[in-house]
């Protein structure tokens, strides 16, 4: 909540009395006491606490919509309104802007912002904390049928996202444990859908990719020739996470893709939910319990919903955790 909507809020509260003590000269505690708490309940059901999510097709924009599903019928904190918007980097500034109060964002770009680094080189942003972890977003590299390793991009036309995205670093540190760098490749910055496209004219030999499974433009393109998805193998995937503790390890599972019929090794980082530090502890506390508490129903409405998890959601986290998400994990005993 901003610091306003305090000023409105008590201005409010003394106004109701105000009219109270003009009615009746001596107010008792218990009546002060009532009029308190119904404005109270008045405050909260008008709060609306906004969302910038992603594109309105996107894995964000809809999930965030499964939570406004039952954090607004739940009306015991704020409400909260769906913003789209241009999704991890750009929410981070909103957050800072104050133009939103959460957003959703990859941890490794929370980490950049947190940091100065990367993405956010020489202007750390530190105005916001995190809520938690809610499903990974895979690093997955695919390629013609001819190369079987990462090692074989060597020389390769490879697209590696678009410029300055988080799909680009992700490429950028994969290649590093493997003791390459972007000059062993022939770079294009494509869109996922791009790069596809690309795949299919024969114009690029693979391509990152980083996002929930099942992606819809490797499954199309995968509907439509071979590929291959590349491997990255437990002792890469450690030295990445040593170097970058925001990764976790991940399983492509078979049948992710036409043609891929066994599970294929990776890592991820994590779609995950950050809020405002000036949103109350009581607001970001009924916010993470209602969302854990209503998983299955989150669930219906969007297959990410599974992978709810107080656990799972500590994990990779490299920022603070928000004091009213870190009320509700030490109560399930999860910190």
């Amino acid at each position: 909540m901003k610091r306003r909507a305090y000023l409105i809020i008590s201005s409010v509260i003394l106004a109701g009395l105000f009219f109270v003590g003009c009615t009746k000269a001596v107010p008792t505690a218990a009546e002060l006491d009532e009029q308190k708490s119904i404005l109270e309940a008045e405050k909260k059901r008008a709060e609306v606490l906004k969302v910038a999510t992603g594109g309105t097709t996107g894995t964000y924009y809809t999930y965030g919509s499964a939570i406004a599903n039952v954090i607004n019928p739940d009306r015991q904190g704020a409400k909260i309104e769906m913003i789209a918007t241009g999704a991890s980097r750009a929410n981070i500034y909103l957050l800072d802007d104050n133009q939103v109060d959460l957003a959703f964002a990859q941890n490794d770009v929370i980490d950049y912002a947190y940091t100065g680094t990367n993405l956010f080189e020489e202007e750390a942003i530190q105005s916001f904390s995190a809520i938690g972890g809610l499903y990974p977003e895979i690093c997955q590299i695919v390629t013609n049928t001819e190369i079987t390793s990462i090692k074989e991009l060597a020389g390769k036309t490879v697209s590696i996202g678009d410029a300055g995205s988080g799909a680009e670093i992700n490429a950028e540190q994969i290649l590093e444990v493997h003791g390459m760098s972007l000059e062993d490749i022939e770079v294009k910055n494509l869109s996922f859908n791009a790069s596809a496209e690309a795949m299919k004219a024969g114009k690029i030999d693979a391509f990152f990719c980083t996002a929930g499974i099942p992606t819809t433009a490797i499954d199309e393109l995968a509907s439509k020739q071979p590929i291959n998805v590349l491997s990255i193998s437990d002792e890469y995937a450690n030295k990445l996470i040593e170097k970058h503790p925001f990764y976790t390890q991940e399983i492509i599972p078979a049948g992710s893709y036409r043609g891929i019929n066994t599970d294929i090794k990776s890592v991820a980082v994590k779609a995950t939910l950050i809020v405002s530090n000036e949103v109350s502890k009581e607001d970001a506390y009924l916010l993470t319990k209602t969302i854990f508490d209503n998983r299955a129903s989150i669930a219906q409405d969007h297959t990410k919903g599974e992978m709810l998890d107080e656990a799972y959601a500590l994990e990779g986290i490299s920022v603070p955790i928000h004091a009213g998400a870190e009320k509700y994990y030490k109560e399930v005993g999860v910190l």
